[in-house]
């Protein structure tokens, strides 16, 4: 298995790991020209976020990406972790693990880097253990939205 940065070449997966994710998770389904555009717009602007994808014999099986949040209780910039998605007959075989792997080892390496963020979905269980397996807690803060 390989992660590494997703390039312009990775447009066609991640837009249909986007299309799959939203379909999967929240029943919704997305306008693929506008995820298109958005997926696009990442890959060709990185003060948007950094897209990432796990290769298994040249086949791209997942996807995460992430973006910049400033803290400044600690003059840093933390990565949320969002847009996660593996493959169905990828999942639970370690994907995501070395996803995340890679991403906190990012983290580690750049002292400009503090920590790593994301949300779940509250009924989504199976994506709270794996959290919680790799170390992350949910002891600290609620999400709140308000979306246009």
């Amino acid at each position: 298995m390989i992660v590494r940065k997703a390039t312009l070449k990775d447009v066609g997966p991640l837009v249909d790991f986007q299309l799959r994710m939203a379909s999967e998770t929240e029943g919704i389904e997305l306008n693929m020209p506008t995820v298109s555009k958005g997926v696009s717009a990442v890959l060709t602007d990185n003060t948007k976020g950094q897209y990432y994808v796990a290769e298994i014999e040249g086949k791209v099986v997942s996807s995460l990406l992430t973006t910049f949040e400033w803290s400044d209780w600690r003059n840093g910039t933390i990565l949320w972790i969002q847009s996660v998605y593996v493959l169905p007959e990828f999942r639970r075989k370690g994907v995501y693990r070395n996803m995340y792997a890679h991403i906190k080892e990012q983290v580690l390496s750049n002292q400009k880097l503090n920590g790593i963020r994301l949300y779940a979905d509250k009924s989504n269980s199976v994506a709270q253990e794996t959290y919680k397996t790799l170390g992350m807690s949910a002891e600290h803060y609620l999400t709140f939205e308000w979306l246009k």
